[in-house]
């Protein structure tokens, strides 16, 4: 797995993220502005997630793929309220071992599978899925077109892929664009726009939606619940780390506001035969 050290920089906050989201406090938060308790790193919402079992049509006898899994939201979710079987994927491993209680907590364990890998290499035969699924993925990954590449090669052609990215909105001015930069996710910058990338890398676009309100909405949502639990969050983690926090929700939301950053949805299927090999490393999670 080739990563930077900006990459293993942020692997290791996720690891630290991860390790408190199952804490009462940060779940009693998540629960306000997400509408779950899985301990989720992205801002889909339990509608958002209702959506995109729909427009993926997942059932009984599916095979989801789930990239940048984490502790198992949505996949978990999606499991459980449409039948389907699904494979976790991600690299910080605590994210995953979570995961892996919850299935077993949820009585879903037969239908799930976890797997320890980076989603530009993938360690899947091809058209192994029937459905891909990843939240702000995108957005934190240096090598998007590779992720994007090796989807291609793993579902199936009748298969499709739904997933969120947050994205520098076009058109600023420099200035603009850093104070976008300083509030948005590690790698948001994109080599091109989604729609042109999805194309180059053989997928065909069915569904493009504008879920910045929602967003905004969210990150409300987020500043409301941490004000609320002032007391929870300063214990856990300390004073000068919840102010922090406090502020970067504030300046994230103003950024949303100024039309500085979008957050989209995009639904995608295969568009025309693409072979790959099958490659990347791969660890199982008992």
């Amino acid at each position: 797995m080739r990563c930077t050290p900006a990459e293993r920089d942020l692997k290791k906050r996720f690891v630290d993220v991860y390790d408190r989201a199952l804490t009462p406090a940060m779940q009693a938060i998540e629960r306000r502005v997400c509408g779950c308790d899985y301990g989720g790193n992205s801002w889909l919402s339990r509608r958002q997630a209702d959506h995109f079992g729909s427009c993926l049509g997942l059932k009984a006898g599916m095979t989801l793929l789930d990239l940048g899994a984490g502790s198992g939201w949505p996949a978990l979710y999606l499991a459980k309220r449409f039948g389907c079987d699904v494979m976790l994927v991600d690299l910080p491993e605590n994210g995953l071992r979570f995961a892996r209680d919850r299935a077993m907590t949820d009585g879903i364990a037969g239908r799930v599978r976890i797997v320890l890998a980076d989603a530009a290499e993938l360690p899947f035969a091809p058209a192994s899925f029937d459905a891909i699924s990843h939240c702000d993925l995108l957005c934190c990954l240096v090598r998007k077109r590779a992720v994007l590449e090796k989807s291609r090669s793993v579902i199936r052609p009748d298969g499709r892929m739904a997933f969120t990215v947050i994205s520098i909105a076009p058109g600023l001015s420099s200035a603009d664009r850093h104070a976008a930069l300083e509030t948005s996710p590690t790698f948001v910058e994109c080599e091109t726009d989604y729609t042109t990338l999805l194309q180059e890398t053989g997928w065909a676009v069915s569904e493009r939606t504008d879920i910045t309100p929602a967003y905004e909405a969210a990150c409300r949502r987020q500043i409301e619940a941490d004000e609320a639990s002032e007391a929870q969050l300063v214990e856990l983690l300390g004073r000068e780390d919840f102010i922090a926090r406090l502020a970067n929700w504030r300046n994230k939301l103003t950024a949303i506001r100024r039309g500085l950053v979008i957050r989209e949805r995009y639904v995608a299927h295969p568009d025309g035969p693409r072979q790959h090999s099958c490659q990347g490393g791969t660890t199982a999670i008992a």
